[in-house]
């Protein structure tokens, strides 16, 4: 695991800049990943523009802006309220952590909760879009392929840095011989959170310790189920013109994702309707009831029907 880019660049290369220790692995594919949705949105929603999806007139006596000009300034807005929301949902998760010591809580390189970035992002932006008088849901299914491909990225930086986002415990032998041993179950030596035993003979610092045992590694799953769901999302967005239908698509299939590779994941569950589940598969099932109901009624939405 690289907590930083100092430590990447002294072991692969034998380089040591200290200057690099100041950039967080996960914060740097963090970034990428909204450079890479903000790419991706920018595709799509210019090409909506040009099928004529959007209005294109004035609105109290100004022109009305388009919605791939609003990219960069959604971008940020995206980038703020998710990571708010992430560590908002985090302390839901961790009460006991947060007031034992909120600041570390707050402000560590870890302890982002993907669905609490999720749904901040989503109210602030779709709030904005109200404001400048641009249909949300329109925007939403341009929005949702390109989040996909961002969580997965996110994902890699999870796995990179070790931030405790893994699984649990697997002891049981490898289902293929030829698969990986580190993507069957993985020590994650240098993690950022300092979980394990030490390591003998390290000289990274405070970054010297592994798990005792090795776990799945499940940011590596996610990433690569992720990329696969995107890709077909992405084909489907050209051959599904009901609008509202897209973004019930992209909820159905990440709320299915990650309330199965839950089951493998290391974290706090609560009782739910007398049954055990983990906050993210709690709120898998409300997304993924979300994205059928949003599936069955799309066709009724008022902006459906005025195309009719």
């Amino acid at each position: 695991m690289y907590p930083n880019l100092y430590y990447l660049f002294k072991d692969l290369f034998n380089v040591e800049i200290p200057f690099l220790s100041t950039v967080n692995s996960f914060g740097l594919f963090v970034t990428i990943s909204f450079f890479v949705a903000a790419w991706l949105l920018t595709i799509e929603l210019k090409r909506r523009e040009a099928l004529g999806q959007f209005e294109v007139g004035t609105a109290n006596g100004k022109l009305k802006i388009l919605p791939s000009e609003t990219v960069p300034i959604v971008t940020i807005i995206a980038a703020v309220a998710g990571i708010l929301g992430a560590r908002v949902f985090n302390i839901f998760k961790n009460p006991v952590l947060f007031f034992s010591d909120p600041i570390n809580t707050m402000f560590s390189s870890g302890g982002l909760v993907f669905y609490g970035g999720l749904i901040f992002a989503t109210i602030a932006i779709w709030i904005y879009y109200r404001r400048k008088q641009i249909t949300p849901i329109k925007v939403a299914d341009a929005v949702a392929p390109s989040l996909m491909p961002a969580y997965a990225i996110g994902r890699i930086g999870c796995h990179i840095a070790g931030d405790g986002d893994w699984g649990i415990v697997n002891l049981n032998p490898k289902p293929i011989s030829w698969l990986p041993d580190w993507l069957w179950a993985y020590n994650y030596p240098h993690n950022i959170i300092r979980a394990g035993s030490f390591m003998q003979k390290c000289d990274w610092g405070t970054y010297c310790t592994q798990l005792n045992q090795p776990v799945y590694p499940t940011p590596l799953y996610e990433c690569i189920i992720i990329f696969i769901l995107f890709f077909i999302l992405w084909a489907l967005r050209k051959k599904i013109n009901t609008i509202g239908r897209i973004s019930a698509i992209y909820l159905i299939f990440i709320s299915t994702e990650r309330f199965f590779i839950e089951m493998i994941r290391i974290t706090q569950r609560y009782n739910f309707l007398g049954i055990t589940l983990t906050q993210a598969q709690i709120i898998s099932v409300i997304l993924f009831a979300g994205g059928i109901v949003l599936y069955v009624l799309a066709p009724k939405l008022k902006v459906n029907r005025m195309n009719l």
